[in-house]
Protein backbone atom coordinates (compact mmCIF):
# COMPACT_ATOMS: atom_id res chain seq x y z
CA UNK A 1 0.00 0.00 0.00
CA UNK A 2 1.20 3.49 -0.97
CA UNK A 3 2.23 5.32 2.17
CA UNK A 4 0.26 9.31 2.15
CA UNK A 5 1.97 12.38 0.63
CA UNK A 6 1.33 15.87 1.49
CA UNK A 7 3.37 19.20 1.32
CA UNK A 8 3.85 22.49 -0.15
CA UNK A 9 4.44 23.53 -3.67
CA UNK A 10 4.35 27.57 -4.76
CA UNK A 11 3.28 29.20 -7.88
CA UNK A 12 5.16 31.51 -9.01
CA UNK A 13 5.67 34.04 -11.93
CA UNK A 14 6.20 37.26 -13.07
CA UNK A 15 1.85 39.00 -13.17
CA UNK A 16 -0.17 37.73 -15.69
CA UNK A 17 1.30 34.36 -16.81
CA UNK A 18 -2.04 31.99 -15.81
CA UNK A 19 -0.89 31.24 -12.29
CA UNK A 20 -3.94 31.65 -11.07
CA UNK A 21 -5.78 29.93 -13.52
CA UNK A 22 -3.71 27.00 -13.47
CA UNK A 23 -4.19 26.46 -9.50
CA UNK A 24 -8.08 27.07 -10.21
CA UNK A 25 -7.98 23.88 -12.82
CA UNK A 26 -5.70 21.71 -10.94
CA UNK A 27 -7.83 22.04 -7.72
CA UNK A 28 -11.60 22.54 -9.80
CA UNK A 29 -12.32 25.42 -7.64
CA UNK A 30 -12.52 29.35 -8.44
CA UNK A 31 -10.81 30.15 -5.19
CA UNK A 32 -7.70 32.88 -6.94
CA UNK A 33 -8.82 35.59 -8.67
CA UNK A 34 -8.17 35.70 -12.43
CA UNK A 35 -8.07 38.84 -14.54
CA UNK A 36 -6.47 39.46 -17.73
CA UNK A 37 -5.03 42.56 -15.61
CA UNK A 38 -1.54 41.90 -13.90
CA UNK A 39 -0.87 41.56 -10.43
CA UNK A 40 -4.10 40.23 -9.85
CA UNK A 41 -3.28 38.29 -6.72
CA UNK A 42 -1.80 40.23 -2.82
CA UNK A 43 -1.73 37.61 -0.81
CA UNK A 44 0.02 34.32 -0.39
CA UNK A 45 -3.31 32.02 -0.90
CA UNK A 46 -3.04 28.62 0.27
CA UNK A 47 -5.45 25.86 -2.22
CA UNK A 48 -5.50 22.75 -0.57
CA UNK A 49 -6.03 19.20 -2.91
CA UNK A 50 -6.97 16.32 -0.97
CA UNK A 51 -7.58 12.97 -2.26
CA UNK A 52 -7.17 9.22 -0.66
CA UNK A 53 -3.46 9.39 -1.56
CA UNK A 54 -2.24 12.66 -0.92
CA UNK A 55 -2.92 16.49 0.38
CA UNK A 56 -1.16 19.32 -1.44
CA UNK A 57 -0.75 22.79 -0.72
CA UNK A 58 -0.33 24.77 -3.10
CA UNK A 59 0.39 28.32 -2.39
CA UNK A 60 -0.87 31.21 -4.84
CA UNK A 61 1.87 34.20 -4.96
CA UNK A 62 1.25 37.52 -6.21
CA UNK A 63 3.25 37.92 -9.49
CA UNK A 64 6.99 38.86 -9.34
CA UNK A 65 7.61 42.92 -10.22
CA UNK A 66 9.40 45.85 -9.32
CA UNK A 67 7.17 47.27 -6.69
CA UNK A 68 6.19 50.92 -6.73
CA UNK A 69 4.68 51.28 -3.21
CA UNK A 70 4.59 49.21 -0.09
CA UNK A 71 1.94 46.91 -0.94
CA UNK A 72 4.40 46.56 -4.40
CA UNK A 73 6.68 45.64 -1.14
CA UNK A 74 5.03 43.10 0.71
CA UNK A 75 3.89 41.49 -2.46
CA UNK A 76 7.39 41.12 -3.58
CA UNK A 77 8.34 40.14 0.27
CA UNK A 78 5.21 37.17 0.19
CA UNK A 79 6.76 35.79 -2.79
CA UNK A 80 10.66 35.84 -1.32
CA UNK A 81 8.90 34.19 2.07
CA UNK A 82 7.12 31.50 0.19
CA UNK A 83 9.67 30.24 -1.54
CA UNK A 84 12.01 29.92 1.25
CA UNK A 85 9.72 27.22 2.67
CA UNK A 86 8.17 24.82 0.47
CA UNK A 87 8.79 21.12 -0.97
CA UNK A 88 8.52 22.30 -4.47
CA UNK A 89 7.47 25.16 -7.05
CA UNK A 90 5.94 25.70 -10.20
CA UNK A 91 7.15 28.57 -12.28
CA UNK A 92 4.62 29.57 -14.41
CA UNK A 93 6.06 31.34 -17.54
CA UNK A 94 4.31 32.93 -20.79
CA UNK A 95 5.22 31.21 -23.61
CA UNK A 96 5.16 34.21 -25.81
CA UNK A 97 7.58 35.44 -23.48
CA UNK A 98 11.13 35.86 -23.13
CA UNK A 99 13.37 35.52 -19.90
CA UNK A 100 13.10 38.97 -18.01
CA UNK A 101 14.69 40.12 -14.72
CA UNK A 102 11.59 38.64 -13.23
CA UNK A 103 12.32 34.80 -13.92
CA UNK A 104 15.65 35.49 -13.05
CA UNK A 105 15.17 36.58 -9.92
CA UNK A 106 13.05 33.59 -9.00
CA UNK A 107 15.75 31.21 -10.58
CA UNK A 108 18.32 32.82 -8.06
CA UNK A 109 15.60 32.46 -5.42
CA UNK A 110 15.35 28.43 -6.08
CA UNK A 111 18.84 27.65 -7.02
CA UNK A 112 19.56 29.20 -3.92
CA UNK A 113 17.41 26.92 -2.41
CA UNK A 114 17.60 24.38 -4.46
CA UNK A 115 14.06 23.76 -4.49
CA UNK A 116 12.72 20.73 -6.89
CA UNK A 117 10.89 22.98 -9.70
CA UNK A 118 9.07 22.17 -12.85
CA UNK A 119 8.29 24.96 -15.46
CA UNK A 120 5.03 24.91 -16.69
CA UNK A 121 5.19 27.46 -20.29
CA UNK A 122 1.81 28.79 -20.34
CA UNK A 123 -0.25 29.79 -23.40
CA UNK A 124 1.45 28.00 -26.12
CA UNK A 125 -1.71 28.04 -28.10
CA UNK A 126 -0.62 31.53 -28.86
CA UNK A 127 3.04 30.79 -29.72
CA UNK A 128 4.82 29.33 -33.06
CA UNK A 129 5.71 26.12 -32.06
CA UNK A 130 9.24 26.61 -33.69
CA UNK A 131 9.90 29.40 -30.96
CA UNK A 132 9.17 26.67 -27.68
CA UNK A 133 12.89 24.13 -28.11
CA UNK A 134 15.30 27.70 -28.26
CA UNK A 135 12.88 28.92 -25.35
CA UNK A 136 12.95 25.65 -23.48
CA UNK A 137 16.94 25.58 -23.86
CA UNK A 138 17.05 29.10 -22.25
CA UNK A 139 15.55 28.06 -19.18
CA UNK A 140 17.45 24.57 -18.73
CA UNK A 141 20.61 26.66 -18.88
CA UNK A 142 19.57 28.86 -16.17
CA UNK A 143 18.24 25.97 -13.97
CA UNK A 144 17.33 22.11 -14.40
CA UNK A 145 13.86 21.76 -14.04
CA UNK A 146 12.81 18.73 -12.75
CA UNK A 147 9.80 18.99 -15.94
CA UNK A 148 8.59 21.26 -18.66
CA UNK A 149 5.29 21.14 -19.44
CA UNK A 150 3.76 23.53 -22.30
CA UNK A 151 0.20 23.89 -21.85
CA UNK A 152 -2.60 26.01 -22.05
CA UNK A 153 -4.01 26.18 -18.86
CA UNK A 154 -7.04 27.90 -20.14
CA UNK A 155 -8.01 24.90 -22.71
CA UNK A 156 -6.28 22.38 -21.27
CA UNK A 157 -7.01 19.55 -18.22
CA UNK A 158 -3.74 20.35 -15.89
CA UNK A 159 -3.84 16.88 -13.97
CA UNK A 160 -0.21 16.35 -15.42
CA UNK A 161 1.07 19.31 -13.10
CA UNK A 162 -0.73 17.09 -9.86
CA UNK A 163 1.08 14.15 -11.06
CA UNK A 164 4.65 15.77 -11.81
CA UNK A 165 4.38 17.60 -8.64
CA UNK A 166 3.88 14.30 -6.34
CA UNK A 167 6.96 13.27 -7.65
CA UNK A 168 8.81 15.48 -4.75
CA UNK A 169 6.58 15.41 -2.06
CA UNK A 170 7.64 13.47 1.09
CA UNK A 171 5.33 11.16 3.09
CA UNK A 172 3.33 13.03 5.42
CA UNK A 173 0.10 13.71 7.65
CA UNK A 174 -3.16 15.21 6.77
CA UNK A 175 -2.33 19.24 7.44
CA UNK A 176 -5.73 20.15 6.68
CA UNK A 177 -9.67 18.66 6.94
CA UNK A 178 -10.01 16.72 3.81
CA UNK A 179 -13.03 18.82 2.96
CA UNK A 180 -10.75 22.59 3.58
CA UNK A 181 -10.36 23.98 0.14
CA UNK A 182 -8.20 26.91 1.75
CA UNK A 183 -7.12 29.24 4.60
CA UNK A 184 -8.73 32.18 3.94
CA UNK A 185 -12.21 33.01 5.54
CA UNK A 186 -15.23 33.41 4.15
CA UNK A 187 -14.64 37.22 4.78
CA UNK A 188 -11.98 36.77 2.42
CA UNK A 189 -13.12 34.77 -0.06
CA UNK A 190 -16.31 37.03 -0.69
CA UNK A 191 -13.49 40.19 -0.78
CA UNK A 192 -11.90 38.44 -3.55
CA UNK A 193 -15.04 38.28 -5.36
CA UNK A 194 -15.78 41.62 -5.49
CA UNK A 195 -12.10 42.70 -6.02
CA UNK A 196 -12.32 40.61 -8.94
CA UNK A 197 -15.17 42.05 -10.60
CA UNK A 198 -13.79 45.44 -10.45
CA UNK A 199 -10.79 44.29 -11.74
CA UNK A 200 -12.45 42.72 -14.89
CA UNK A 201 -14.52 45.70 -15.00
CA UNK A 202 -12.82 48.69 -14.72
CA UNK A 203 -9.34 49.96 -17.04
CA UNK A 204 -6.12 50.93 -16.51
CA UNK A 205 -4.94 52.09 -13.14
CA UNK A 206 -8.43 52.45 -10.95
CA UNK A 207 -8.87 48.83 -10.27
CA UNK A 208 -4.91 48.54 -8.85
CA UNK A 209 -5.91 51.44 -6.38
CA UNK A 210 -8.95 49.71 -4.51
CA UNK A 211 -9.21 47.47 -1.81
CA UNK A 212 -12.54 45.99 -0.15
CA UNK A 213 -13.26 45.39 3.22
CA UNK A 214 -16.21 43.30 4.08
CA UNK A 215 -17.93 45.53 7.61
CA UNK A 216 -20.60 42.86 7.90
CA UNK A 217 -21.15 39.34 7.15
CA UNK A 218 -24.27 37.25 8.69
CA UNK A 219 -24.94 34.05 8.17
CA UNK A 220 -28.33 33.29 8.50
CA UNK A 221 -30.24 30.23 8.01
CA UNK A 222 -31.60 31.00 5.09
CA UNK A 223 -29.44 34.23 3.66
CA UNK A 224 -26.46 35.33 3.65
CA UNK A 225 -25.94 39.15 4.41
CA UNK A 226 -23.08 40.94 3.47
CA UNK A 227 -21.89 44.67 3.58
CA UNK A 228 -18.65 46.15 1.61
CA UNK A 229 -16.25 49.43 1.30
CA UNK A 230 -14.53 49.40 -1.61
CA UNK A 231 -11.21 51.60 -0.95
CA UNK A 232 -9.62 54.06 -3.59
CA UNK A 233 -7.40 56.96 -3.65
CA UNK A 234 -9.07 59.46 -5.36
CA UNK A 235 -12.60 60.97 -5.32
CA UNK A 236 -12.40 61.12 -9.66
CA UNK A 237 -11.78 57.25 -9.18
CA UNK A 238 -14.77 56.93 -6.67
CA UNK A 239 -16.83 58.43 -9.14
CA UNK A 240 -15.40 55.55 -12.33
CA UNK A 241 -16.11 52.59 -9.81
CA UNK A 242 -19.96 54.05 -9.21
CA UNK A 243 -20.17 54.73 -12.82
CA UNK A 244 -23.36 56.84 -13.93
CA UNK A 245 -26.63 56.68 -12.56
CA UNK A 246 -24.83 53.99 -10.06
CA UNK A 247 -24.75 51.60 -13.28
CA UNK A 248 -20.99 50.48 -12.48
CA UNK A 249 -21.37 49.73 -9.39
CA UNK A 250 -24.29 47.92 -9.45
CA UNK A 251 -22.78 45.80 -12.35
CA UNK A 252 -19.89 45.10 -10.09
CA UNK A 253 -22.38 43.83 -7.24
CA UNK A 254 -24.54 41.63 -9.24
CA UNK A 255 -21.51 39.75 -11.02
CA UNK A 256 -20.24 39.64 -7.34
CA UNK A 257 -23.37 38.54 -5.88
CA UNK A 258 -23.68 36.05 -8.38
CA UNK A 259 -20.38 34.11 -7.64
CA UNK A 260 -21.27 33.93 -3.93
CA UNK A 261 -24.70 32.85 -4.13
CA UNK A 262 -22.89 29.40 -5.94
CA UNK A 263 -19.82 29.52 -3.43
CA UNK A 264 -21.85 29.85 -0.90
CA UNK A 265 -25.23 27.78 -1.55
CA UNK A 266 -27.36 30.38 -0.41
CA UNK A 267 -29.31 33.39 -1.27
CA UNK A 268 -26.59 36.48 -0.82
CA UNK A 269 -27.71 40.07 0.11
CA UNK A 270 -24.99 42.28 -0.72
CA UNK A 271 -24.41 45.82 0.06
CA UNK A 272 -21.84 47.94 -1.33
CA UNK A 273 -20.42 51.41 -1.09
CA UNK A 274 -17.05 53.68 -1.91
CA UNK A 275 -14.76 55.28 0.22
CA UNK A 276 -11.48 57.32 -0.42
CA UNK A 277 -8.97 56.97 1.31
CA UNK A 278 -5.87 58.78 -0.88
CA UNK A 279 -2.63 56.49 -1.13
CA UNK A 280 -3.77 54.30 1.57
CA UNK A 281 -1.58 51.89 -0.74
CA UNK A 282 1.63 53.22 0.95
CA UNK A 283 0.19 53.72 4.41
CA UNK A 284 1.04 50.90 6.96
CA UNK A 285 -2.11 51.55 9.29
CA UNK A 286 -4.43 51.32 6.00
CA UNK A 287 -2.62 48.19 4.73
CA UNK A 288 -2.88 46.21 8.13
CA UNK A 289 -6.52 47.10 8.49
CA UNK A 290 -7.26 45.51 5.08
CA UNK A 291 -5.17 42.22 5.62
CA UNK A 292 -2.10 43.12 4.20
Amino acid sequence: MEKFKSGYVAIIGRPNTGKSTLLNKITGDKLAIVSNKPQTTRNAILTIKTTDEYQIIFVDTPGIHKPKNKLGERMVKVVNETISDVDAAVLVCDASENIGPQEENLINQLTMRNIPSILVLNKVDLVEKEKLLPLISKFMERYKFKTVLPMSALKEDCAIVVKEVLKFLPEGPRYFPEDQMTDMSEKQIAAEMIREKILRLLDKEVPHGTAVEIEQFKDEEDILKIEAAIYCEKMSHKAIIIGKNGETIKRIGTYAREDMEKFFGKKVFLKLWVKVSPDWRNKETNLKNLGF
